[in-house]
């Protein structure tokens, strides 16, 4: 065992994959280059830990500021430290965005005397994440979100997201789990940017990122996507919040079959079924992405209508609102909402402050986990996971 292993964790329980593509945008003057000792830290505790790395509460020696410390895990029985790569990247995505009042703060790069190991020093928020603070809100028995206060708090993630996009970087995992909110709503931080990548790199791009907020190009195999795969997730958590469920929950049975070309099929039923089977006339580009000839044999017909306003009544969500979530909820990703055009919607007129909202600890509570994915292959196991009639099934073999 090499000494000082790191705990087998990853940020807040979130198990992550990872692509090495596309490089953040450097500033002139960049931290990422001036790498620090761990020994100016004093590590206290640790923040939450899994399968991919360890966050560690830390107080800097000379300073006395509190940060976190995010630490790859060690290989079983390795006496080499983990490859830094994907760290030093994510601390690359984090300098890009420095400045940005909604992402979390960048400090630095330290690296361990003894056994050289880096780790990526970030602002220490005090707050739970969002996914924790439904959570918490519903076992305590209490309603979704209402409209004023998801108002106010998609403002700050549409003007997060747009300044991260305007340099470039695209997270591609943004969810309830990777959102910090404090202060009555008043605190939103986007972090965990390990599977973000800069579009100033070329595609083709992986697909990547957590299946029940992955847009549906990406679902298809379109390697040319975008921005747009974000502010899709968003709708998704902006959907979350305003009735304290996943709204695309893809497969829920417990079953021990994690095939990510299954969990692409099912999660684009989740889908479709909701927000109707596109076709040429609402996405042009559909029928020719990757996916999406063997999706359509697998995936009952007939569903052509939109029922999304059906869970979003008006006397829960407003005109103006709903423009907005189904702005940003549009397979077509042409036609869908862009953070800075959401931030222009009428919606946001007259912004408000968010009411009191229960007040939470940042605990951990036992969840769920949401198969993530980091690419799909496009060879589709032969399985009816879906529950399609077998008539169906069985002439979609045929083909």
């Amino acid at each position: 065992m090499a000494a000082r292993k790191r705990p087998a964790a990853a940020v807040l329980g979130a198990g992550h994959a990872t692509t090495t593509q596309g490089s953040p945008t450097r500033c002139k003057r960049s931290r990422v280059n001036n790498i620090r000792s761990s020994a100016d830290y004093e590590e206290k505790t640790c923040l939450g830990e899994g399968g991919f790395g360890s966050v560690l509460l830390a107080r800097h020696r000379a300073t006395g500021k509190i940060v976190a410390i995010k630490y790859l895990n060690w290989e079983d029985g390795s006496a080499e430290p983990p490859d830094a790569t994907e760290l030093l990247r994510e601390a690359g995505f984090l300098e890009a965005c420095d400045g940005n009042p909604y992402v979390v703060g960048f400090e630095g790069l330290v690296r361990d005397p003894d056994n050289v190991a880096y780790g990526l020093v970030m602002e220490y928020v005090a707050a739970p994440t969002l996914h924790e603070f439904l959570w918490n809100r519903r076992r305590g028995g209490g309603p979704p979100l209402p409209e004023s206060t998801v108002r106010a708090i998609m403002w700050k993630f549409f003007t997060g997201a747009k300044k991260m996009h305007d340099r470039h970087v695209v997270h591609r995992d943004i969810k309830p789990a990777n959102i910090l909110i404090g202060q009555e709503g008043e605190l939103v931080k986007i972090c965990d940017f390990g599977l973000a990548i800069s579009l100033s790199e070329l595609p083709p791009y992986t697909q990547a990122g957590t299946a029940f907020y992955l847009a549906p190009e990406m679902l298809l195999g379109k390697e040319d996507y975008d921005a747009l795969v974000d502010t899709w997730s968003l709708g998704c958590v902006m959907a979350e919040m305003l009735t304290g469920k996943t709204l695309f929950l893809g497969d829920d049975d417990d079953d021990d079959d994690d095939d990510d070309t299954n969990n692409e099929i099912i999660q684009l039923w989740s889908i479709f079924r909701l927000l109707g089977t596109p076709d040429d006339r609402t996405w042009p580009e559909f029928t020719s992405l990757p996916h999406t000839a063997k999706a359509l044999r697998l995936l009952p017909p007939g569903h052509k209508e939109n029922k999304l306003r059906d869970l979003f009544p008006q006397e829960k969500l407003s005109d103006e609102g709903f423009q907005v979530l189904q702005g940003l909820l549009t397979c077509n990703p042409d036609k869908r909402l862009t953070a800075a055009a959401a931030l222009k919607h009428r919606w946001f007129a007259a912004p408000r402050r968010a009411p009191a909202a229960a007040k939470v600890d940042a605990l951990s509570f036992p969840v769920k986990k949401a198969p993530r994915i980091k690419f799909i292959p496009p060879a589709m196991q032969q399985k009816n996971l879906l529950k399609i009639p077998v008539a169906v099934w069985n002439a979609a073999q045929q083909v």
